[in-house]
């Protein structure tokens, strides 16, 4: 056996030997291999190989490294394990073992990995662990792309930092940057949320999140769906856009549009807020024995104060419906803690046949009953309800209405300050007795099912009862009558203008752009399938060789 310190120069191409301190050649023992022995180095194109024995196929330019291996690659690669195999001519490599591979950011540790340096990727399908500063990653599969500094995981994937988990089957993380990024379902756990995404990014160190797809986001009673959603978890802060869906269940509420940026009360922050437009509609559970909710419709939408004292502003052409009630105005004013709702800007009620209005209108609740307990209208109150029996119209007006409600439906009304009257009276038989009319200080009015069975006038009353031939036309409407029942919201499809449904039509071309998105990109696809086509390839050499192993491995115990 020859010792020796370098006995050969660097061919390029060829595997070369930097030191052994042994050297022979044995046909019996290993035919067509040189056997290195002690403090062995072999370089070839710039990778070096380190290990206690070794078997060089010259022909081949194939050499088998067993004992204390180490495979360096620059500062980009140091793989250690206990026995591995490298063929010249294709420049792969396969360790196993207690294999650990390190780059400047990151250490893998598995059992097994396959090194291919031509295309700069290694790749293992024996479980694996990867800590990467805060970042201990887990996996049963992956490859790393040495030039891009990342890793792909196809299978049962978790990312643990201090501040979060991913758990996923299809991750893609740049160790350097810390950037995550995930495909097919997958989920992001930290102390204060959960984030659901089929699709999304996700920054390890400044813990930002961009989700496409099926996605989701869930604390505090609250959970937050869109097509795009962009979160920052430090700022607690989000942004979704296209089909957005917030439910709150802390205030029985759920808000729907295609925009929305919701601030999250974590920590003692102040902020809590959601901003919703683009087709907003916010709907409000107002009544749990019925089920009954309140829809209401703004272009804009503000919901701002905490759970026990949560404001509601909606803004510019505001329309709103429950199973018994609609209405519209320029703007709305609600708070769940005093349970005032203001209604403000030519504002309208309809209930079934009656129509309301005012300057503004205030709607009071009462938080033990959750039903509203009573209105307000104020300035130039004026309530219409078409005469269930006749065409005409049953009316009342005055500077201010009060009225009180029971199982939300009015039963008592009163209007004071120059208050006027119209009033279709009949017998039992629902015979027209006459049509009354009157002006007085003060009026109310008694109400069953929302129809009008009695009016009386206080504080001199002037009134006087016409027969329907002798009252004419032109006398049977008073002054500032206006009927909009062509403007009432009759189903919640109808709580939109046109312009706010015309959205989603731009909304489901943006959702056909973002579908053919979601899919990775070509080449990340192709790389996949090289993946898949490659691994089979070298399952079946790496058997082969393992079979010479094991017969090698038997000749040299003999």
């Amino acid at each position: 056996m020859l010792n020796t310190n370098s006995n050969s120069t660097n061919q390029k191409g060829k595997i070369n030997l930097i030191h052994s301190d042994f050297i022979d050649r044995n046909e019996t023992e290993v035919p067509g291999a040189i056997v290195y022995a002690g403090n062995i180095q072999v370089e070839h194109n710039g990778a070096n190989i380190f290990c206690n024995k070794a078997y060089y196929f010259h022909e081949e330019e194939y050499i088998k490294a067993f004992g204390n291996v180490r495979i360096t690659q620059g500062d980009t690669i140091n793989m250690t394990s206990q026995y591995a195999e490298y063929d010249g001519k294709t420049e792969r490599a396969f360790a196993t073992g207690n294999v650990q591979m390190s780059s400047p950011d990151s250490q893998l540790v598995t059992d097994t990995i396959r090194l291919d340096r031509k295309i700069q990727q290694a790749y293992y399908n024996s479980y694996g662990t990867i800590t990467n500063k805060d970042n201990i990653l887990k996996s049963k599969s992956g490859r790393y792309y040495i030039n891009q500094k990342k890793y792909a995981f196809k299978t049962a994937v978790t990312v643990v930092n201090p501040k979060s988990t991913i758990k996923t089957n299809n991750l893609d993380f740049y160790d350097n940057s810390g950037h995550a990024y995930v495909y097919g379902p997958s989920t992001i756990i930290s102390k204060t949320d959960t984030i659901n995404t089929t699709n999304g990014f996700y920054d390890t160190k400044n813990h930002v999140a961009k989700l496409k797809g099926k996605s989701n986001i869930k604390y505090n009673n609250r959970t937050i769906e869109g097509d795009l959603i962009d979160y920052d978890r430090k700022k607690n802060f989000a942004f979704a856009k296209n089909n957005v869906k917030i439910t709150d269940t802390v205030n029985n509420m759920i808000a729907r549009g295609h925009y929305a940026e919701i601030y999250r009360n974590i920590g003692g922050t102040k902020k809590d807020s959601m901003f919703i437009t683009k087709k907003a509609l916010v709907s409000t559970l107002v009544d749990k024995k019925t089920n009954d909710s309140l829809h209401l419709h703004g272009k804009r939408i503000l919901v701002t104060g905490a759970p026990e004292d949560r404001t509601i502003r909606a803004f510019n052409n505001v329309r709103f419906i429950k199973s018994d009630m609609s209405g519209k105005c320029d703007s709305i004013h609600s708070n769940n803690k005093n349970a005032l709702t203001k209604l403000i800007g030519r504002p309208v009620i309809w209930s079934q046949d009656s129509q309301m209005t005012g300057d503004e209108i205030h709607l009071i609740g009462n938080n033990k009953t959750e039903q509203l307990d009573s209105l307000k209208v104020l300035n130039n109150a004026f309530l219409i309800q078409k005469d269930t029996i006749g065409n005409g119209f049953n009316q009342v007006k005055g500077q201010f209405l009060y009225g009180k409600l029971k199982d939300n439906k009015l039963y008592e009304v009163d209007l004071v300050k120059n208050t006027e009257k119209i009033y279709y009276m009949y017998d039992e038989n629902n015979d027209l007795v006459g049509i009354d009319k009157g002006v007085s200080s003060k009026i109310n009015m008694k109400l069953e099912n929302n129809q009008i069975v009695e009016i009386t006038s206080f504080v001199n009353p002037e009134s006087e009862t016409y027969p329907e031939e002798k009252y004419p036309e032109n006398a049977r409407k008073l002054r500032g009558f206006i009927w909009r029942n062509d403007e009432k919201i009759k189903s919640k499809e109808d709580i939109f203008p046109p312009e706010e449904l015309a959205l989603d039509e731009k909304v489901q071309e943006d959702k056909k752009k973002n579908e053919k998105a979601e899919a990775k990109p070509m080449d990340v696809l192709k790389e996949t399938l090289n993946y898949d086509k490659n691994k089979k390839k070298d399952d079946k050499k790496v058997s082969e060789k393992q079979s010479t192993k094991k017969e090698t491995t038997k000749k040299v115990k003999k």
